[in-house]
């Protein structure tokens, strides 16, 4: 009997993703905007597609802080993640409620975030949390080919999690 060594394991890069808890304030939806650009720069995503994800992130930041109430000292988390071929920007909060896309008329003043989110993004969904609190709604944007990060995986897998 011929006893070989097991291969070598190969690391598999995770994507490179960041995550920051915001008070449920107005405030803080400048502020994740803000923490967005800076980690946009960072990943050298291209201009438009950073500016999209600041915009989109911006209106379920909006949603989050209008619509979910939670406890004090509750939190809103923004997750980004970023992939070789998009960008994934997540939005938790400790509502159940799910969102609810609406028809605004043209006098409303509000109502419209999320048929925003659903026209520019490639991609979006709501899901409750898998810790059973609250809800996470996400958008995904693809990158242009050629502006990939050597250690983010090609193709990896959307998980809704």
């Amino acid at each position: 009997m011929t006893v070989r060594p097991a291969p070598p394991r190969v690391p598999v890069a995770a994507p490179p993703e960041v995550e920051w808890r915001l008070p449920r304030h107005f405030r803080s939806v400048g502020r994740a905007r803000s923490l967005l650009r800076d980690q946009a720069a960072t990943w050298q995503l291209p201009s438009e597609a950073a500016e999209m994800a600041v915009l989109l992130l911006s209106e379920l930041m909006t949603n989050a802080c209008w619509h979910a109430r939670l406890p004090r000292g509750r939190h809103i988390a923004a997750r980004c993640v970023r992939y070789a071929d998009r960008l994934r920007v997540e939005v938790s909060d400790a509502s159940s409620e799910m969102p609810k896309p609406r028809q605004a008329a043209p006098d409303d003043e509000s109502g419209r975030g999320l048929a925003l989110v659903a026209a520019l993004a490639d991609a979006w969904g709501a899901h409750p949390r898998d810790c059973g609190i609250g809800k996470t709604v996400w958008f995904e944007l693809g990158l242009p080919p050629g502006d990939s990060q050597p250690d983010a995986p090609q193709g990896a897998p959307v998980a809704d999690r």
